[in-house]
């Protein structure tokens, strides 16, 4: 038998062409025989030359610009960073199937070369990618939330014209369709067409909210102006936050259907994780998670009042039992079935549990020492500091190349160096969502309060995102590797444009019950009059604020379980990457394939949540 050419799928030559296997790169719409451009030439040439100890991209071009990693210097990429499936090196002279040697093979020495060529493969179709810009993972991250404030408002206005609440099945079908589909197609098929996606759901918000505006019930013969001062007098009553809610949700979902997409050919490269510099959607699965987390957490909570701080620190402590247990057995488990790793995103051992684990520790001592409402100093005085060190110590280059400085995983520290030493970056982060949480978590009653907390939330993203492009022209680029100074700022822009867009949807949805008559959405504020509007409006609102609120709801739901969703999605991923040849999968059935998935584990979810059970351990 001789080798197909171009890949290492076997061919026999006493075959017809048209009966020989295609190759894989071709089976996927990728020729393998297009000539390479003279600067990729260039940069084969030039691939055994490395960047000196220290050295990193400067002078990014902004926000709507790639970073390019230092191998490629200031080549232009293009949209798609490096997509398409890598090739293989071949050595010249040596068949990939050599008939001397045909004879002495086993089936099962067969079916292991195999099986280690498709995890090659997958973890090469993963790698070396270089991010896109800013702006459009900007875009897509916000698109959740105007469809979520699309779902409240079809539900007021059904509410309005049936006059009977939707079922369980009807709910979670409606929330599946507006809060999952849009972000399996945004991650895929509609990669390139967010901008159509943004006006399809502006021009649905507008049409739902303004029949609303037409069909209320309430101040019918009111002027608008007249409503709005009124609107801004409503207070709000309601034991959590529910941007909050929905914030700690849209990340799980999205990283639960990008861990699931990577791996399939319509996923675009350019969102996969980043090799080094840049900055991909993936890149910000992690820290969008450990910012959420933040805002919630014990310490914002006042949780641990009570008791001394070594008391305090036992109990933080010990709420870490279930995340060491995840950790070691997510890594036995990967190893022992040689399932696919990205080398280079936490190292050999490391994993996202460890870095949790890590974060939580340096955290709860942090606070310990520091109060709460200094969290901000103190986030900024560890992002500035870790990129000083960065860039005046061989602290970059351990990163990089490892202690001898040929990137060896010989020991520890060498085998997990970009887990243990990026914590650092995912502690600023934590300590950035901890001052965010105080923020908004404080009591406000009026409308108008909530108003201005969005607005301050708006602008400061807006201001960090001016800090990132400066950052990014004159320090160093976006490393989600290393969690540099220019990533942490990313991270909580990112997540502080996503929250005042919810905080903003959130305040829409309360205008629209305002003028509807007991009309109740899930996971929404509940508002109340003040004490000196209309006594007759006042009771009406009084009792839908006495009302039960509905419990059949999938943002609740996933919020309740959050680490169990998370899980779930990680098995049901592992067994479909076991089970099925992502690589070669048309489009439409990867397309089933990831809303099925999607369906199953929020189903799971939902179900429990309708039993009410809450699966936590600590």
């Amino acid at each position: 038998m001789v080798g197909c050419g171009t890949c290492f799928l076997p061919g026999a030559s006493d075959r017809p062409a048209c009966q020989r296997p295609r190759p894989w790169s071709q089976a996927l719409g990728w020729s393998s025989r297009r000539p390479r451009r003279p600067e990729a030439r260039g940069e084969q040439a030039g691939r055994g030359k490395r960047a000196p100890p220290g050295a990193g991209p400067r002078g990014g071009r902004g926000l709507g610009a790639r970073a390019a990693p230092p191998h490629l210097g200031r080549k232009r990429l293009s949209r798609g960073g490096s997509g398409g499936l890598p090739r293989f090196p071949r050595r010249r002279g040596i068949p990939l199937s050599s008939p001397v040697t045909r004879g002495s093979e086993t089936p099962g020495a067969r079916e292991e070369e195999e099986k280690m060529s498709q995890k090659q493969m997958k973890e090469a179709f993963v790698s070396n990618q270089n991010g896109t810009s800013v702006l459009e993972i900007t875009e897509g991250l916000c698109l959740p939330a105007l469809c979520i404030l699309c779902r409240g408002l079809l539900i007021i206005l059904s509410q309005h014209l049936y006059s009977s609440s939707h079922n369980s099945r009807t709910r979670f079908l409606v929330d599946f369709a507006f809060l999952i589909v849009p972000l399996v197609t945004t991650l895929t098929i509609f990669s390139s067409f967010v901008l159509l996606e943004y006006l399809v759901a502006i021009i649905l918000g507008a049409g739902l909210l303004y029949e609303i505006y037409c069909r209320r019930t309430c101040y019918a013969r009111m002027p608008f102006q007249k409503i709005c001062e009124k609107f801004l007098k409503v207070s709000l009553e309601s034991e959590h936050i529910p941007a909050i809610s929905c914030f700690r949700v849209v990340n799980s979902a999205f990283t639960a259907v990008a861990i699931l997409a990577v791996d399939f050919p319509l996923f675009p490269r350019r969102y996969a994780k980043t090799e080094l510099y840049g900055t991909g959607a993936m890149d910000y699965g992690v820290g969008g998670f450990i910012f959420g987390s933040a805002m919630v957490s014990p310490e914002v909570r006042r949780k641990y009042t009570k008791g001394s701080r070594f008391c305090y620190l036992t109990k933080s402590l010990y709420s870490l039992w279930p995340l060491v247990f995840l950790g070691m057995g997510r890594l036995v488990a990967i190893k022992s079935i040689d399932y696919q790793e990205h080398l280079t995103e936490y190292g050999v051992h490391w994993n996202f549990f460890f870095t949790l684990i890590a974060v939580r520790l340096i955290t709860s001592l942090l606070l310990i020492i520091f109060p709460l409402n200094r969290s901000w100093i103190v986030a900024i005085s560890i992002t500035a500091l870790y990129q000083l060190a960065l860039d005046f110590t061989p602290l970059k280059s351990l990163i990089l190349y490892g202690t001898d400085g040929s990137g060896t995983r010989v020991g520890l520290l060498n085998a997990n160096r970009e887990g243990i030493i990026s914590v650092l970056g995912y502690v600023a982060v934590h300590m950035a969502g901890v001052q965010t949480g105080l923020y908004v978590l404080k009591k406000r009653s009026h409308i108008k309060d909530w108003i201005k907390v969005a607005y301050c939330i708006l602008l400061t993203a807006i201001g960090l995102f001016i800090s990132l492009s400066i950052v990014q022209v004159n320090v160093e680029v976006v490393s989600r590797r290393m969690a540099n100074l220019a990533f942490c700022i990313w991270i909580v822009a990112s997540c502080l444009i996503l929250l005042s867009s919810l905080l903003l949807g959130d305040i829409i949805l309360s205008f629209a019950k305002f003028v509807i008559k007991e009309a109740a959405v899930p996971c929404s504020w509940k508002l109340i009059q003040s004490p000196t509007a209309n006594k007759k409006h006042l009771e009406s609102t009084v009792s839908e604020a006495k009302r039960k609120e509905p419990t059949l709801c999938l943002i609740t739901a996933m919020n309740r379980n959050q680490l169990l969703f998370f899980l779930l999605s990680n098995v049901t991923t592992g067994l479909v990457n076991l089970s099925i040849d992502t690589l070669h999968s048309s489009t439409p059935w990867a397309l089933c394939l990831l809303n099925l998935y999607m369906f199953t584990n929020c189903l799971i979810i939902y179900v429990l949540h309708l039993q009410d059970k809450t699966i936590k351990f600590w």
